[in-house]
């Protein structure tokens, strides 16, 4: 996650621009130390999926959001000058969601405005559980201080026959750490047997290909075993919450019969990309990726397990029985509808971001007409009807 703009004037910027970690950190603080007042924020959070990008289908719900804002606002006691600042603030997200050349190169974005207080913040994000527009008086950031430790550090080995990079990507960057070159790896290529013995006269070709062919193997098994070393030393020094293995070929998987067996439980799977030409940018989106793609089947696993088990009194389904759950701590994996428009489906997720609870969304069609809006599975029996 990165801010990719922060702009105090009316007129949104027209380039994004990225920040570094700590800039992303400090702007969060900022946003947490926003006083209630006469004004309002604008808090947005916008799915940006390929099929959210796909024919402007993003823009056209976040318009249809605002319109509906600007409707509720009208049956609110706010004061005129508070409504034209949020209708103004609107605009501003607007207009800036409107030039696709803004968008970041990521699943998600998350916009910030109140022209009294000076504030324009854009958050490109890896994943966003639910797009959703409010209008309070403190900015809704939940979500943005629950991402960094929902996403951890993953790492990433980039790994041929030669060496090995190794990435850390979190939900704000991505680094690279020193590589690991193989050691005493011999020289890639055909064997040329016919260049080393000659019989009686004649040209011996395959003399010393066996041998030359298990040296190849056993220096490959031994680089990928150091590699496998150099990810447990990683995940002793600091906790990780999943490892990608990457790689051209039979190499993209090749370290994973070396991993400890500590390990295997984090890994999230194999991508294919060239370790020596793969730039940091895609080596974080294959991961964010790979990363989603599991958090999706994870999901409609758990989605299956709701539906059935829901009667025998572990899970709840609805809005209503969901919130009580929620009021009582109960919740541990909460289940949301993304297309359901009902807003105490968002007063939900902040409710559960604020408890350290897992919130998801659930894509499944099968799940969705099961789920009604919102469903969870609890902490414990007791008090869960």
């Amino acid at each position: 996650m990165a801010p990719i703009a922060s702009r105090s004037s009316s007129e949104p910027m027209t380039l994004p621009i990225v920040l570094k970690p700590d800039a992303v950190r400090d702007a969060v603080t900022r946003l947490a130390t926003v006083q209630p007042g006469a004004h309002r924020v604008v808090s947005c959070y916008l799915k940006l999926e390929p099929r959210d990008k796909a024919h402007g289908k993003y823009l056209i719900k976040m318009k249809n959001r605002v319109r509906a804002t600007l409707e509720a606002l009208t049956r609110e006691t706010l004061d005129r000058p508070v409504r034209e600042q949020v209708a103004a603030d609107l605009s501003r997200v607007l207009r800036y969601l409107e030039e696709p050349g803004r968008l970041p190169a990521a699943r998600g974005i998350a916009l910030f405005a109140c022209e009294p207080l000076g504030l324009f913040e854009v958050f490109a994000l890896p994943q966003v559980h639910r797009s959703r527009l409010g209008v309070t008086e403190t900015p809704l950031i939940r979500e943005l201080v629950a991402l960094e430790e929902e996403v951890g550090t993953i790492a990433v080995a980039a790994c041929d026959r030669m060496g090995a990079r190794i990435f850390e990507v979190t939900a704000f960057d991505v680094a690279e750490l020193p590589s690991l070159p193989a050691l005493g790896a011999s020289r890639a290529g055909r064997f040329h047997g016919e260049r080393q013995a000659v019989r009686g006269g004649i040209l011996a070709g395959g003399f010393g290909e066996h041998n030359y062919n298990n040296r190849i193997r056993e220096e490959k098994q031994r680089h990928y075993a150091r590699v496998a070393e150099q990810l447990y030393q990683l995940a002793q020094r600091q906790p990780l919450a999943g490892i990608v293995l990457a790689g051209v070929g039979v190499d993209a998987g090749a370290v994973v019969p070396h991993l400890h067996t500590s390990l295997h439980d984090l890994l999230l799977g194999v991508v294919r990309l060239n370790p020596k030409k793969v730039s940091l940018a895609e080596v974080r989106e294959a991961t964010l990726a790979l990363r989603e793609e599991r958090e999706r089947a994870w999901e409609r696993s758990h989605a299956d397990a709701v539906k059935e088990n829901a009667p025998v009194g572990w899970a709840v389904i609805g809005i209503e029985p969901t919130l009580k759950a929620l009021s009582r701590g109960q919740v541990r994996i909460l289940l949301a509808d993304g297309q359901a428009e009902d807003p105490r489906i968002d007063d939900a997720i902040e409710e559960a971001l604020g408890q350290r609870a897992q919130v998801d969304v659930v894509y499944d069609q099968g799940a969705r007409r099961g789920v009604h809006g919102l469903a969870a599975l609890l902490r414990f029996r007791r008090g869960a009807r």
